[in-house]
């Protein structure tokens, strides 16, 4: 099973939320809460780009997120 669905090397920020199935809000939410330390650190960055393997931990993170919501419901 290949790790996204296009096979890309690189992705965009929107790429990124597209194949993880967030919004683009929600992805950059997912980074601040696990990923980087202070708010900052995302806006010294002018352009984020993100590898498969990146999306492999987001999407592990993605998933654990909508488990979460779902228990918190029922």
């Amino acid at each position: 099973m290949p790790l996204t669905r296009s096979g890309k090397s690189q992705y965009s920020e929107t790429e990124a939320a597209e194949e993880l199935g967030v919004s683009v809000a929600q992805l950059r939410t997912m980074i601040r809460s696990h990923v980087v330390e202070r708010d900052e650190d995302l806006t010294n960055v002018p352009e984020t780009t993100f590898q498969a393997s990146d999306l492999v931990i987001l999407r592990m993170l993605a998933n654990m997120q909508r488990h979460q919501q779902a228990v918190e419901v029922s």
